[in-house]
Order: C-alpha cells, then sequence, then structure tokens
C-alpha cells in the first residue's frame, strides 16, 4: 500500500520583521524573515513535497517599513520581495495590511510572485473577492492534491480608518469558510483541505468556554467544530504559540515578529486512487541557533541602511526625565510620556480634551535626546487622529470601560488577566486628559469612576464635548461601542509619529511637567 509525506511550513503576523534585529536598542535578535528563510532553504533541500504560506499582517509593524511608506514606496515592498525570494505557496491578507492604505496593500499584491488569499474580503459592487482569490489546488509531485482556503477577520471595519477601506465589504469569515469549504469538497475533491484564517480562538480549546467578547473577531473555535471538511486550521491575530487538535482538526500559531514559524507533518495512505491522511502533527519552532540567510541580507541592505540613518537622527530634547520605568505604575498615576502624547493631540487636533493609551510594555518613554528611534519604538502603530462629539454619558461610558483593566489582588492593585491572556491587550486601557477622575478598582464593574470634573465643575451627561483620539479607538476598537457611530468634527490624517515629530519642530525642548489628573485607587 502506497504511503507519502507532505510538509507544511507557515508564518503569520510577522509585523515587518524582515531583520533579525530590534529597531528600539538596535540588538540583535533570533527574529525575521532573514532567518526564517534559511529554515525554509533547508527544508527544502530534504523534503520533495513542501507547501509555504503566510497568514497575514505581514507588511505592517516595524520602523523599516514605516520608513518605506514614507520614502521608498515607489519601489518593491520588501516584505514582499523577500517572501517571493521564500518562494512562499500564498498569503492571506490580515487586518494590518489596510493599514497604509489601499495603494500600498494594491501594490505589494501586485508585486508578489505568489497568490494571496482572502475569500471573504470582497468588492462591494461586485460581491466577489476584492483581492487575489478565495482558494488555491496544489498538487504535489507525489499525486496529492492539496486545497488552501484563506478568510481574514471581519472585524476590520471596527479598527480601520474608512477612507482605507471604501469600496470593501467584510463578509462573516465563518459563514464565508463554509461556504467555501463545502465548494472545493464537493468540486475540486481534494486530499487535503487547509484553511489558513487570519483570526484565531474566541473559546478555550479545550474546554469550549469562551475567552472574549463573542464579537465575530475571532472564530476558529466555532470553524473547528460547525464546518466538516477542514483538515489543518492555521491561525494567527492573537499573537500566541498553540499548536493542538480541536474536533479532529489540527489547530496551530505560531506568535507573532518572526518569533517563530508553525511546521505540520502530514503522514498519507492510497487507497486506490484516493489519497487518505493517516496521522497528522502540528510543532511551533523558534530561530534560536538559526544564521539569517546572506540573500535576503544583501537584498535588505539598502533600505536598512537608509532606515537606520532616518532613525538615528535627532528630532528633539526633553528638559528632564521622560523615561518610563515600570509601565503599570504609567498607567496607574500620570507620567510624563502620556502627558507628552495628550498635550501634541490636543495640539494637532484644537481640544481640551484627550484620549490615549501606553501601547505596550515595551515602551520605554524619552530621554534627554529623542531620535526618531525613540519616537517610533514608543509609537509604533500608523494611528491618525479623529475628534468626536461625545456626550458626558459616552464619556462617563468609556472611563468605565478603561476601569476594567484593573483588578484588586491581596489588597493591591493589579492588571485584570483578561487584558494579559490569551493575548496582552494593554492598549486597551485609556487616560484621559481635560477632565479630572477617580477609578476605585475594588468596586463593582460599570461603577467604578467617580469624581468625573471638567474645567472645575461636574461633567454634565447630557452636555456633549469634543474629544481627540486615535482611529482605533475611534472607530469603537477595543470594543468601546460607545465611540462607535458617532458625529465626527476633524480628522487629522498625518499619522501620530508625523505629528509628534511635528510638535517637536515646534517645541525644540519639552519639559516633562504631568497634569495629576487622574487616581487609581484600591
Amino acid at each position: 500500500m502506497q504511503k507519502t509525506k507532505l510538509t507544511l511550513l507557515y508564518t503569520s503576523d510577522i509585523h515587518g520583521n524582515a531583520l533579525p534585529i530590534l529597531y528600539g536598542t538596535n540588538e540583535q535578535a533570533d527574529i525575521g524573515l532573514a532567518k526564517y528563510a534559511s529554515i525554509v532553504k533547508e527544508v527544502r533541500q530534504h523534503t520533495e513535497n513542501l507547501i509555504v504560506i503566510d497568514n497575514g499582517d505581514l507588511i505592517q509593524g516595524t520602523p523599516l517599513m514605516t520608513h518605506y511608506v514614507k520614502e521608498y514606496s515607489d519601489k518593491e515592498n520588501p516584505m514582499i520581495g523577500i517572501m517571493n525570494r521564500i518562494g512562499i505557496d500564498a498569503g492571506v491578507i490580515g487586518n494590518h495590511e489596510f493599514n497604509f492604505g489601499e495603494k500600498i496593500l494594491s501594490d505589494a499584491i501586485k508585486q508578489s510572485d505568489f497568490p494571496w488569499l482572502s475569500a471573504n474580503i470582497l468588492d462591494i459592487t461586485t460581491n466577489k473577492p476584492k483581492f487575489g482569490q478565495p482558494y488555491i489546488i496544489k498538487e504535489l509531485s507525489n499525486g496529492v492534491k492539496a486545497a488552501i482556503v484563506g478568510v481574514t477577520t471581519q472585524y476590520i471595519p471596527n479598527w480601520e480608518s474608512p477612507e482605507h477601506i471604501k469600496g470593501i465589504a467584510f463578509a462573516d469569515a465563518f459563514s464565508t469558510l463554509n461556504k467555501w469549504v463545502q465548494h472545493v469538497r464537493e468540486v475540486e475533491r481534494p486530499d487535503i483541505l487547509i484553511v489558513s484564517y487570519h483570526g484565531g480562538f474566541e473559546r478555550n480549546i479545550e474546554s469550549g468556554e469562551p475567552t472574549e467578547a463573542l464579537t465575530g473577531e475571532n472564530q476558529a473555535y466555532q470553524m473547528c467544530q460547525n464546518i466538516e471538511g477542514i483538515d489543518i486550521l492555521l491561525t494567527g491575530h492573537q499573537h500566541r504559540r498553540l499548536t493542538n487538535v480541536v474536533n479532529n482538526v489540527l489547530i496551530l500559531q505560531p506568535g507573532n515578529n518572526g518569533q517563530a514559524y508553525g511546521n505540520v507533518e502530514l503522514e498519507l495512505q492510497r487507497d486506490n486512487d484516493t489519497w487518505n491522511i493517516i496521522n497528522k502533527t502540528g510543532s511551533i519552532h523558534d530561530l534560536a541557533k538559526t544564521e539569517a540567510d546572506q540573500e535576503i541580507l544583501e537584498y535588505m541592505k539598502d533600505i536598512e541602511e537608509s532606515t537606520q540613518q532616518w532613525l538615528d537622527e535627532p528630532i528633539g530634547r526633553i528638559d528632564g526625565d521622560m523615561v518610563i520605568d515600570d509601565p503599570f505604575k504609567a498607567r496607574v498615576s500620570k507620567h510624563p510620556f502620556i502627558q507628552f502624547i495628550q498635550n501634541v493631540q490636543m495640539d494637532a487636533s484644537g481640544t481640551d480634551i484627550s484620549v490615549t493609551s501606553l501601547l505596550n510594555n515595551t515602551s520605554t518613554g524619552f530621554k534627554s535626546v529623542v531620535t526618531m528611534r525613540d519616537i517610533v519604538s514608543n509609537y509604533m502603530y500608523p494611528n491618525t487622529l479623529v475628534v468626536l462629539e461625545l456626550n458626558g454619558e459616552d464619556i462617563k461610558a468609556a472611563l468605565e470601560k478603561s476601569a476594567e483593566y484593573f483588578t484588586v489582588i491581596d489588597h493591591q492593585i493589579a492588571v485584570n488577566p483578561a487584558y494579559i491572556i490569551p493575548k496582552p491587550q494593554h492598549y486597551h486601557y485609556d487616560m484621559w486628559e481635560g477632565i479630572d477622575y477617580r477609578i476605585k478598582a475594588s468596586k463593582p464593574l460599570g461603577s467604578r469612576v467617580s469624581n468625573i470634573m471638567y474645567h472645575g465643575e461636574p461633567l454634565d451627561l447630557k452636555q456633549s464635548y469634543q474629544v481627540v483620539l486615535n482611529n482605533y479607538r475611534a472607530s469603537g476598537g477595543g470594543n468601546f461601542q460607545m465611540f462607535k457611530d458617532k458625529p465626527v468634527i476633524k480628522e487629522i490624517q498625518q499619522d501620530t509619529v508625523e505629528l509628534i515629530r511635528a510638535y517637536f519642530e515646534k517645541n525644540q525642548t519639552v519639559d516633562p511637567i504631568v497634569n495629576k489628573n487622574f487616581t487609581v485607587v484600591v
């Protein structure tokens, strides 16, 4: 009886990490596509039947890609150039692929030597896939026929700037996938059906208990349980490392930033004219002790040198201390860096109420001399600003939502585990400027915020106020539903990195003063 093997390698949530370097510090690290390219090259040498896939969020996330978009967008997208050299079989569109606008995405797709998949991202006029195709069929040298279907989280309109997704509809990923899996099984009759889903798990994969609000952002558990015909489900978006079997579906998720990759090994047996899977295993591997591929390093040389020059450019000065030593303390008590971001937002928008967050726990703040490296390593997202008209009730609801970030453990304020597991989401805790308020973390959810004052008077719940915040939050990102569909007073189309740079040009030296406008207590 004839048997054969097949290997699948995949990446997800690379986020612009091409090279083995951490741009904030310029330290070498075991990350990036240059190292992963060495893995793929080695596997190709001793594996006859290989499939290589990228699962999305490829082109955004590092200073390298910010610099490319600002200065080199008329040239080949470096992330695409690398994937072309690696020789991947397909790429899936992730939510962050839209961050730089449709032209950057469309150009990336045109430059690709591989097909892009996303069955549920549709042209609003034709109701057909807007980018690429729903699936591909790959026939391997051993005669095995593999189908690869791609879908993307449909939650993108809740995060993305409207001008970046004009004319695009995001259909439900689960129902779209169900339709296409049945179609592929009936029409193409593949031996293996692989789903590459830029989305993650909404439930605990062991117990089935919800691990988040069931908004449709993540639907992988539902896909495993309720769609017949999936052999392998490749996931991402949540930046977790997972491998398991759910309802006889082999599932994987390989983390983020090119720190690791997924590996699937399949063994098949031929019965009459049909190949049947008799064994399937998944594993996640990091890139430690892997040398970077010299071809990739050479390809990246010019844009990397340009990026480094740009990052080392001094922009401004801090007359004192704006360094973040403890991110948690910077969220509990007003920090000069947070004050600085609020001042930038208010200056750019002309408003006197501002909302921001400390984006992650790697933010270090600013030393006395501020370079572009400092700016982009502290503000790593290409957010723009939006001024919304909110009433006092909206503001109170948003404050209560942010107050959910805290809990009390052993009489001490701590981070609510829901903001850490399964995915760190510290950026979903906002701090406000222009109003005074108090959070009591031991009180029940929904009643933690008190003493809300505006210009020395209690906040009027019925009155309207103009508030500046980033476009991600303004669209309701992070389940801040109170911001959705509110009147937009103004949009500031420059991204926040550029606004910070412009602020330093206007204020060459910044004093790290702090307005202690909020308190968080047990």
